[in-house]
């Protein structure tokens, strides 16, 4: 029997609570394959961080890299700030494994209204394909006169070629595969006279190799504008690591809602773990009331599965999950039900 060994960094917030049902699920759908994993719990996170005034410990980056991927619930506490958070655990994650790509689907799920009048079920299917190592994430610049009124602050993006250019390859081969074979370009070069404008020649440059596939090239602000005139025309979108962030969090809104958007920090090199995580964040407003939505933590896990070369069972969950969406079954509030954390994750463990 094969094995895979999991780091599991359940979190903050409702972190643990959607978090234990994707590992069973997971582990029940991997079994098809005769697939075991095994999992290792690190208690990282804001609790670690109250008590030793870090995230995670120093070497936590060497212990990661032992494992062959991570499955991670929630970071973040209403008394730490996002910045300490972010750069104390996650964004260092992204960049050592060199997870450059993070894949964020957002899909119309049968037995899911969006909030966007008249749209059918599966008419929306979009893969965001995020630039996650540089761009508008790389921290560098600093602060000077801190205190006093002339205070200032440098906060400088970074854009190589290399950078964009891997992207947005990678984004043009997953679309090769998908029936519309279209990729649209999120960009503001018309403001952002440099890092954009290399982003933009990248675009071209890597587009020529792919004639057999469509291309639209959108500032932001008329992406988010389209993001919810017409969502359905989108199929795979490349961006950089804010604007990526930014329309992600909107195309889950559209398909429905935060609890069922999934995301995956992939090196796809595989000389490093990938990472795989759902997108809500840590939900400080309904930790502990039993009412999470455990669907994005479960196909989090799915394509995680997919990730490790397991593609029967990481249908298998996308499957069961879609059985619990489209059925007459247990609903978290979020999607206008009154069903617990464990009942959606039994609900879908049934159906594996």
């Amino acid at each position: 029997m094969r094995t895979h060994r999991i780091a599991v960094i359940a979190g903050d917030g409702i972190g643990p609570e959607v978090t234990v049902g994707a590992q069973t699920i997971a582990e029940k759908a991997a079994a098809i394959e005769q697939v075991r994993l095994e999992w290792t719990a690190f208690p990282w996170g804001t609790d670690y961080f109250f008590q030793h005034g870090r995230m995670a410990p120093a070497d936590y980056l060497d212990q990661l890299s032992q494992f062959d991927a991570i499955l991670l619930g929630a970071v973040g506490h209403p008394k730490v700030q996002d910045h300490i958070t972010l750069n104390g655990l996650l964004l260092p994650i992204r960049r050592k494994f060199d997870q450059f790509i993070c894949l964020r689907p957002s899909y119309l799920y049968e037995g899911v209204p969006s909030p966007l009048v008249g749209k059918a079920p599966r008419s929306i299917d979009m893969l965001v394909f995020r630039e996650n190592t540089e761009g508008e994430y790389a921290n560098i610049g600093g602060r000077l006169y801190q205190g006093f009124p002339e205070e200032s602050a440098v906060q400088t993006s970074v854009f190589t070629r290399r950078g964009c250019e891997r992207i947005i390859r990678a984004a043009f081969e997953a679309a090769t595969k998908r029936p519309r074979k279209k990729v649209a370009s999120i960009t503001k070069s018309n403001a952002q006279g440099f890092g954009m404008v290399l982003w933009d020649e990248c675009f071209a440059r890597v587009a020529a190799d792919f004639p057999d596939v469509a291309t639209e090239s959108l500032l932001i602000d008329r992406a988010v504008m389209e993001f919810v005139r017409r969502p359905e025309s989108f199929d795979v979108v490349v961006a950089s690591n804010l604007f990526g962030d930014i329309l992600t969090d909107l195309g889950a809104i559209v398909v429905g809602s935060m609890g069922l958007a999934a995301s995956a920090n992939i090196d796809p090199t595989r000389r490093s773990p990938s990472m795989f995580e759902p997108v809500h964040g840590s939900a400080p407003d309904i930790v502990g009331r039993g009412v999470a939505n455990p669907l994005a933590a479960i196909l989090s896990a799915g394509m995680m599965l997919e990730h490790l070369g397991c593609s029967t069972a990481a249908r298998a969950v996308q499957t069961g999950v879609a059985g619990v969406l489209r059925e007459s079954a247990p609903k978290t509030p979020d999607l206008g039900g009154t069903a617990t954390t464990t009942a959606v994750a039994a609900a879908v463990e049934s159906r594996i």
